[in-house]
């Protein structure tokens, strides 16, 4: 019987990324590929790509060049681009670099073992159709093994908002939810491999709509129908819309006890004039009225947000007006950005904020909300929480888990498993952890 071949993934960018990059494994191990850590010994290599970040196309074509040397020794390994890059770049891939044997686009990765067999003959395989068939339905079914106790679930697709800045309606297409039935179906499939937390994945996830036995279901009604899943835990969602937090949503904050206090809630900015140009659809006021509403359900949620500073024609005033708002929420944690331009999108072709300015605004507010993520996490000590153990920690001894609220807790705590739900009492915070020890 022959070795396996093996598979070497890099996968860049957002949760959706990690999953596809999991199936993606999946596809190709039904054609006898078994995963490697080093690209030194595969036989194939693939980049799941981002086209979030600034010049992530020219990283990507980069990244290959490393591989150019590695292929001249190994000429039968084969190299391939999946992702959004792939989906935006297409044919381009493999004119800038011609030793690309496969392109792949990230709705048609379960076509993947076919095109494997298009470049077994010797040919270039390249797919980036939006195709009508649902992907999830034609990959593998996902293998027996136990497997981590956390896991992210794809259950919605695409996006519909436009906003000026993103690229994910070109690359990941329109919004489309998954069938209930395939969702509860997976979910309980992760749960027999060991799974006690899920992380339903979306890029507009609590816009979700998927068919359900009675008609359309909502994101809070697929969540409560995870409640009832033995065996699973935990329940966290992202990435939301502020326009999507319905009643429904915000009350299953408060009701579900699976669902984790925790919450990823983009604004993007605090001025208005520049989220009407970024085509949000909100305002800071509707914004901050919907935080309110959350918390009132839900006092101890923590809140995360996205932020992006010198968006083209933002004024002093207009970051100032984002500084008032991260003040007013107080966020336990949250992701910035300095804006850059993606081609294709309105924002690009639009007067550009001076670099410096915008180095300087996006120092001052990551100074901020660090400031703010101390403050929350100092608050948690001399608190109990639950915390889900995953792995070893650096000390002998010592098990790293996470808390309800998302934190990253150690213990020492020899007896634990991995997979283990323990309450902990917080003794100490650190810059980016909680210490802790076992109550139970």
């Amino acid at each position: 019987m022959s070795d396996p071949k093996k598979l070497f993934i890099r996968t860049y960018g957002c949760q959706m990324n990690v999953y596809d990059s999991e199936r993606m494994a999946e596809a190709l191990g039904a054609d006898g590929y078994e995963q490697t850590d080093s690209p030194d010994d595969a036989d194939m290599i693939l980049l799941n790509t981002c086209h979030i970040r600034e010049k992530a196309a020219e990283k990507v074509y980069s990244e290959l060049g490393r591989y150019k040397g590695l292929k001249a020794e190994k000429p039968d390994l084969k190299i391939g681009v999946a992702g959004c890059v792939a989906q935006a770049e297409g044919e381009e891939i493999m004119r800038r670099q011609p030793m690309v044997d496969l392109v792949v686009g990230p709705q048609t990765y379960h076509r993947l073992p076919s095109m494997m067999e298009q470049v077994k003959k010797g040919e270039k395989a390249l797919d980036t159709d939006f195709p009508e068939e649902d992907k999830f339905e034609h990959l593998p079914k996902r293998p027996l093994p136990q497997r981590n106790p956390t896991a992210f679930l794809t259950v919605q697709e695409g996006c519909d908002k436009f906003c000026a800045f993103c690229v994910v309606p070109y690359t990941r297409g329109a919004e489309v939810s998954r069938p209930v039935e395939r969702i509860l179906r997976e979910a309980n499939e992760l749960v027999e491999r060991g799974v006690r937390e899920i992380t339903l994945l979306g890029q507009n996830v609590n816009g979700y709509h998927g068919q359900g036995p009675d008609g359309d279901w909502s994101l809070a009604k697929l969540i409560w129908a995870l409640n009832d899943v033995d065996g699973l835990e935990r329940i966290r969602f992202t990435t939301s819309h502020p326009n999507d937090m319905d009643d429904a949503l915000i009350e299953a904050h408060g009701d579900c006890k699976k669902l984790m206090p925790y919450l990823h809630l983009p604004v993007q900015s605090g001025s208005d004039f520049i989220l009407k140009r970024m085509n949000r659809s909100h305002t800071a006021d509707s914004y901050l009225r919907l935080i309110e509403r959350i918390r009132a359900a839900r006092p101890d949620i923590l809140i995360s947000g996205d932020f992006i500073v010198g968006f083209p024609e933002e004024s002093d005033a207009d970051f100032q007006a984002t500084m008032d708002l991260i003040r007013e929420v107080q966020y336990g944690q949250a992701f910035s950005f300095k804006y850059s331009t993606r081609p294709g999108t309105p924002a690009a072709e639009r007067a550009q904020v001076d670099d410096a300015v915008a180095s300087q605004r996006l120092y001052e507010l990551q100074a901020l909300i660090t400031e703010q993520q101390r403050a929350v996490q100092d608050a948690m000590v001399g608190q109990e929480v639950g915390v889900l153990f995953e792995k070893p920690g650096r000390l002998d001894g010592q098990m790293v888990g996470k808390s309800d609220h998302l934190h990253a807790v150690y213990v020492q705590a020899p007896n634990v498993q991995k997979g283990d739900l323990r309450r902990v009492r917080i003794t100490e915070s650190g810059p980016n952890s909680l210490g802790g020890e076992l109550v139970d």
